[in-house]
């Protein structure tokens, strides 16, 4: 005779593997997810059509519908590229030209109310990333009642491309960021779509880091994206004019001296043997693999493709200026804002001595002010000075711009610094480096460091991922259990520091570093 125990058990397997898989109807076909320790997930979900063939270097079209039901279980392809090995978030799937794809989670249950939505916009320099890594599974935000949406854009020449036969093919544009068109489609897919998936379309916040920071910074900017998202966070997105992520123009020089993006795309159809301006040459170009298209270009690889891959672009539609330009002018997205960078971003590319001393010199007088104070010691290490100026030239400071200029346009701003490092990093990394603050954020540090990821980890995980879910719900980071961040304000000029120990203070002691290097953005160019 059977066991009771065991014919229970015969009965809840059977019950498991008969019951229905959580399901969401989109406007294109009804979705099947999975669920996992109280949470559903639908990954590969298209929000836009394959961007292949004819649909190359186009705005992105709507998906083809389907019929019955489509098994959202896997993660669909990332965006064509080269990845590189020491990539701290490794994708989880073969890149792909075919690539329009999103992701959801949500809570596998919840009580009436809609709930508040996190749009992810991963990093990558535009020409790596993804959706796929494992450091951004949503299922911690979901646990705390968000729903995080994530997606892929096309990167590298697919997302960023100018030619001269484009803009006759399309006089009106928008022309040449593709790759951010595919952002602003993604967030009209989540206007329409999300409440399926038990989301609120009026309670959007999107939020990225590096690359995917640079691209808040221009849905806050672009009048194509007005009224797509209702509250903003950056994470180490520069914005500084003519800083680490200024684009180029699309038809003219800039006043940096860069070619135009058209001057790029026409010296790589020439490196691709495509000569010529009019449809024929648009037409060849669509035609080349895309192997052919990347032709090795990666983070590692950008800076020696320079005059041949023009990255984001402004258009005048989609971009019409650099994210500080709008900002000191007052209009951006007038939405709740949440910015910050980490306290050694560049810590992993120490410069050699003679640059850092060309670096100082541009500081003219100030330049003893400089060395004491990125080297208060006085060890004469240039190495570490030359880290921390280009970490809070490029990244910290131009956080603390931002958060001064949001401020001042009475938006709701929180500033921070992530200056947390994993405890089985601390004792050969003095401080945060580009992107470590991700799996603190997401809260998936196990993924991240595995074993080794302590107690204090993982409650700095909880912390970091509490204030940003809390952000998204009300607008405010602050919530029960959480030590106090303070609303933004350049008169106290106070940020919440993540540091190690598990500390959460209210302070900025760089503030001497900052001015300086404010003093620097803010002065003339040399002549």
């Amino acid at each position: 005779m059977t066991p009771l125990w065991a014919w229970l058990a015969s009965v809840t397997l059977a019950v498991a593997a008969t019951a229905p898989a959580p399901t969401a109807r989109t406007e294109s076909g009804v979705v099947s997810g999975v669920v996992a320790d109280g949470v559903v997930s639908w990954k590969g979900v298209p929000y836009a059509a394959p961007p292949v063939g004819d649909l190359r270097w186009r705005e992105p079209q709507p998906p083809p519908p389907w019929p019955g039901v489509r098994a959202a279980d896997a993660y669909a392809h990332d965006c064509m590229q080269e990845p590189f090995p020491s990539d701290a978030a490794p994708l989880g799937t073969p890149p792909s030209e075919d690539c329009l794809y999103l992701n959801v989670w949500a809570p596998q249950t919840h009580a009436g109310a809609r709930l508040p939505v996190m749009v992810w916009i991963h990093g990558g320099g535009f020409v790596n990333g993804g959706s796929s890594p494992a450091v951004y599974d949503g299922s911690r935000f979901a646990r705390r009642g968000v729903v995080l949406v994530s997606f892929n854009h096309r990167l590298g020449r697919f997302g960023f491309f100018a030619h001269p036969a484009l803009t006759r093919e399309s006089p009106k544009g928008p022309l040449g960021n593709y790759g951010y068109l595919d952002q602003i489609a993604a967030l009209r897919w989540v206007q329409r779509n999300v409440a399926a998936f038990g989301g609120d379309p009026g309670n959007v916040t999107v939020f990225g880091e590096s690359a995917g920071g640079g691209s808040v910074l221009m849905l806050m900017t672009s009048p194509l994206a007005r009224g797509l998202f209702h509250k903003a966070i950056v994470e180490s997105g520069g914005g500084r004019a003519g800083g680490i992520m200024t684009p180029r123009r699309i038809r003219e020089a800039g006043p940096d001296g860069k070619a135009s993006a058209e001057a790029v795309g026409l010296a790589f159809a020439k490196l691709a043997g495509i000569a010529g301006e009019d449809a024929t040459a648009i037409a060849a170009l669509r035609k080349l693999p895309a192997a052919d298209l990347v032709r090795g270009l990666n983070l590692m690889t950008m800076g020696q493709q320079q005059d041949t891959y023009a990255g984001p672009m402004i258009d005048g539609q989609v971009v019409t200026a650099e994210a500080e330009t709008v900002f000191r002018a007052g209009q951006q997205a007038k939405v709740p804002f949440l910015v910050g960078a980490n306290n050694r971003e560049f810590g992993f590319m120490p410069l050699p001595p003679q640059a850092v001393e060309g670096m100082l010199a541009r500081f003219g007088p100030d330049r003893d002010a400089v060395l004491a104070a990125y080297d208060p010691q006085g060890t004469g290490n240039r190495g570490e000075v030359g880290i921390g100026l280009t970490s809070d030239g490029a990244m910290v400071e131009p956080a603390r711009l931002l958060a001064r200029l949001a401020a001042a346009a009475r938006q709701p701003t929180w500033e921070y610094r992530f200056s947390y490092v994993a405890s089985s990093l601390r004792k050969d990394t003095p401080g945060a480096l580009h992107a470590t603050e991700i799996p603190f954020v997401f809260d998936t540090v196990r993924a991240r460091y595995g074993v080794a990821a302590t107690t204090e980890d993982e409650a700095m995980a909880a912390a970091a991922n509490a204030y940003w879910a809390n952000f998204a719900r009300g607008g405010d980071p602050n919530g029960a259990g959480l030590p106090e961040w303070p609303r933004y304000s350049q008169k106290d000029d106070v940020l919440m520091d993540f540091a190690s120990g598990g500390t959460l203070a209210k302070t900025d002691p760089w503030k001497a570093r900052l001015d300086l290097t404010e003093r620097l953005a803010a002065a003339p160019p040399a002549r």
